[in-house]
């Protein structure tokens, strides 16, 4: 047996009783998959049917890859007689019942996280500064969906200390049922902006959407809010409709409960005085932009409502790493010199994406270098399309970049509301710009590559890291070797 497997998150019998299934052989499985290709030793493999592929046509690949089980609703051809499949009436719904099972046989404090923008760098924060006071699980990536939310939930111990899942939507009635099956001791709403606004009419409707979250929290949870939010009554309200009694606010305003009292900003993150509950608090947060510092509030205030210790992740935050796509920073050396890449390339909105140019404003390039913009459309906003994109030529003024390269049709009305001076290139998508990108480095720049990830910018940050060896630059940058 595989010795990861010795002490497996699902034995046999545990998952026949959470699924209502059957199995004839005797297995236990050390994790849980829905993607054949990700299999490894000891998972046990949920055979999903989605909109493009049917899991149950890669059972024998998850077998091949030395799944522990199989989990279908009927027998896939080309199994062996003797294959472990744990058979159940529905793959998906079999799913679900494995993350209720796992979320009720756990006393970990678990914490259900959601927002329009910052919600996976929040959740991810969270799981930096908590698995350093226990056990500790959280959702990989932004498994945040109908499938992410239970498979992230299945993979949970028994034994957890803190869980922390991410929930998204993108229509009115997704958070409900996953909130109910995270069922969390603390809900966070990071903020709420005007995205995914194509599904919404108004503002007030996306902040519905997102306090639905209220909905799953357990008997004397706690609700964490951002107090600076215009919004923020309208989740007030929403949260004494569903009977909770401990609202946590964050922000700048002098009647948040965990509060920024003073910051300072640098190139390299932020020095932060503030308040929690009245008691003082002075931390470094090791990533630098007035979002993170606003994130840093909210992770602290899940901390506390989830009864952690507030002065250990504060002091840990100093060492939290940058995020793949969310703000990771490389050092790429060429001839002549060196030049920084930002990846900012995993989704883009208005808020996040004046975040990413203030951030960008703040570096300092070397010699002869320049600040340069590389960014996709932002989708999803609708009617306020056009306008949201003309509207980032001001905050890229305002922040001094250099350079500007467009990908994407929406972006186009960018591109015509641009400075002559400032016009890099446009093209119709990532892929049609990515020479000309590349082509205008030169040493001593800092590029940042932002887009929605329907806009495939990723591929840019790519072909920019392959320009030469990556080496080190400092304490927010890492080589690529490890970290890209």
């Amino acid at each position: 047996m595989n010795p990861a497997m010795e002490t497996g998150l699902w034995s046999a019998a545990a998952a026949m009783a959470a699924t209502n299934g059957h199995t004839d052989a005797e297995w236990r499985a050390a994790g849980v998959s829905i993607d054949s290709r990700k299999v490894t030793p000891g998972d046990l493999f949920v055979a999903i049917r989605g909109p493009r592929f049917d899991g149950h046509d890669f059972a024998a690949d998850a077998l091949a890859a030395d799944a522990a089980a199989v989990v279908v609703d009927h027998r896939p051809d080309g199994l062996d007689d003797d294959a472990p499949l744990l058979m159940v009436n529905e793959t998906t719904t079999a799913l679900e019942d494995l993350g209720r099972a796992a979320r009720k046989r756990t006393d970990a404090k678990i914490i259900a996280v959601t927002g329009s923008v910052g919600k996976t760098g929040t959740k991810e924060a969270l799981r930096f500064v908590l698995e350093q006071q226990g056990p500790c699980v959280a959702s990989q990536g932004s498994f945040n969906n109908h499938w992410g939310v239970p498979l992230s939930l299945s993979r949970m111990p028994a034994d957890t200390a803190f869980g922390i899942f991410e929930i998204g939507m993108s229509h009115a009635g997704e958070i409900t049922p996953l909130t109910k099956m995270v069922s969390p001791h603390v809900a966070v709403i990071t903020n709420v902006e005007a995205v995914h606004s194509a599904h919404f009419d108004t503002i007030e409707a996306i902040a519905d959407a997102k306090a639905e979250i209220f909905q799953g929290l357990a008997p004397d949870g706690a609700a964490v809010i951002n107090r600076d939010s215009m919004l923020y009554d309208h989740l007030l309200a929403a949260a004494d409709a569903a009977n909770i009694k401990n609202v946590i606010g964050f922000g700048g305003h002098p009647e948040a409960r965990v509060r920024l009292t003073q910051v300072g900003f640098d190139p390299e993150g932020s020095t932060i005085d503030g308040l929690v509950d009245g008691e003082k608090i002075k931390y470094r947060l090791g990533l630098p932009g007035r979002h993170w510092a606003m994130n840093s509030l909210a992770v602290l205030a899940a901390v506390h409502a989830a009864g952690g210790d507030v002065s250990l992740a504060a002091a840990a935050l100093a060492d939290m790493p940058g995020l793949k796509g969310r703000g990771l920073r490389h050092r790429v050396a060429m001839k002549g010199g060196s030049f920084i890449v930002i990846d900012e390339s995993y989704n883009a909105s208005p808020v996040s994406m004046r975040a990413a140019l203030e951030i960008l404003g703040r570096m300092q390039p070397e010699g002869d270098g320049r600040r340069i913009a590389v960014l996709g459309d932002m989708l999803e906003l609708g009617e306020l399309s056009q306008a949201a994109h003309v509207d980032l030529a001001e905050t890229l003024a305002a922040e001094k970049i250099d350079l500007v390269f467009t990908a994407g049709p929406s972006m186009a009305a960018l591109w015509e509301a641009l400075a002559e001076p400032m016009r890099g290139a446009a093209a119709d998508s990532a892929v049609g710009v990515l020479a000309s990108v590349t082509d205008a480095i030169r040493p001593g720049d800092v590029v940042v590559v932002k887009g929605s990830a329907g806009s495939k910018t990723g591929p840019i940050v790519e072909a920019l890291l392959d320009l030469g060896a990556p080496c080190d630059a400092g304490p927010t940058t890492h080589r690529r070797a490890v970290n890209g």
